[in-house]
């Protein structure tokens, strides 16, 4: 009988940083010495609600080929659910003061969801650190706006005002991080469900008991809703001149395909791969596809 080995073993050597006070979570795999001192260094980042661990699929794999870190942004996985003013620009720092820390070297950036829009921000903010970046399903926040009618969005927007106190996010904190409901909430992100597994609702939820961790989501849930939180992909994408590659799950619920297609017009350096059967989260469900698909353009990205 093959025992599983339990994921926290699998996602490499992970570390505490310490960045501007707050504790951090890191992890890494070097790569191999037989691999070509020109591999391109890569860092992974998560999305909202996860962590390193919605990476334990890809890092090992791409870790064979290239020097690979992965980060639990503040707020998120194994570090500090700390009281910060968080928005996109607040990841960005994180993750700029980790490259200046630990790699000092263009390097390409992966994210997922909340996670693209750091790599995206972060291209714009820190060009001589970027030598190229991934999106897996990217938000675009202007666009929330523009697909909810004009005469609808009063009565949206009073609703999320009323709902975005810290009180009722706080008390709904405590409804949402049950397992059942995080296994709820996956099965909207998910198309695969054999991918919504034991090992990855132990991921989602074991981080909303830290302390800290109720004011935290009431927190990022509020700024999420505000026009300050982060930049829009639309504006951003047509100014970066570093090859893009953008991942999208052509089930995914929680943002639509056609996103895709009109973020993937705005800029020729923006290879748009469109993956069946898979949701929000295509490195979670089709790993194995996404990390060939990411190592045959990281090929082209070091050669450049």
């Amino acid at each position: 009988m093959t025992i599983p080995v339990p994921w926290q073993q699998r996602v490499g050597s992970q570390r505490d940083w310490v960045w501007r006070g707050w504790q951090t979570r890191y992890t890494y795999f070097r790569s191999p010495p037989k691999v070509h001192t020109k591999a391109v260094p890569v860092i992974l980042l998560h999305g909202f609600g996860a962590s390193i661990g919605h990476w334990r699929h890809n890092l090992a794999v791409l870790g064979q080929h290239h020097t690979i870190y992965a980060l639990d942004l503040l707020g998120f996985g194994g570090s500090r659910k700390a009281s910060a003013d968080y928005k996109v620009s607040l990841w960005v720092e994180q993750v700029h003061e980790f490259w200046q820390t630990f790699i000092r070297q263009p390097v390409v950036l992966v994210g997922n969801s909340i996670g693209s829009l750091v790599c995206l921000a972060a291209a714009a903010e820190y060009p001589e650190m970027v030598k190229g970046f991934v999106m897996i399903n990217v938000p675009d926040l202007q666009a929330r706006e523009e697909m909810i009618p004009s005469w609808l969005q009063p009565v949206i927007f009073t609703i999320e005002s009323l709902v975005a106190s810290p009180v009722v996010l706080q008390s709904l904190f405590y409804l949402i991080r049950r397992p059942g409901f995080v296994r709820k909430w996956a099965g909207i992100a998910y198309a695969n469900p054999e991918a919504i597994t034991p090992e990855l609702v132990e991921i989602l939820t074991v981080p909303a008991r830290d302390r800290g961790a109720a004011s935290t989501f009431s927190t990022i849930v509020r700024r999420m809703s505000s026009a300050h939180f982060g930049p829009s992909a639309r504006t951003i994408l047509p100014k970066i001149n570093v090859p893009m590659l953008l991942l999208w799950g052509l089930q995914d619920r929680m943002i639509p395909p056609k996103s895709a297609r009109y973020l993937a017009s705005l800029n020729p350096n923006l290879k748009l791969v469109e993956l069946d059967n898979a949701g929000h989260c295509p490195h979670d469900e089709c790993p194995e596809q996404v990390n060939q698909i990411l190592l045959d353009w990281l090929i082209s990205v070091q050669t450049l």
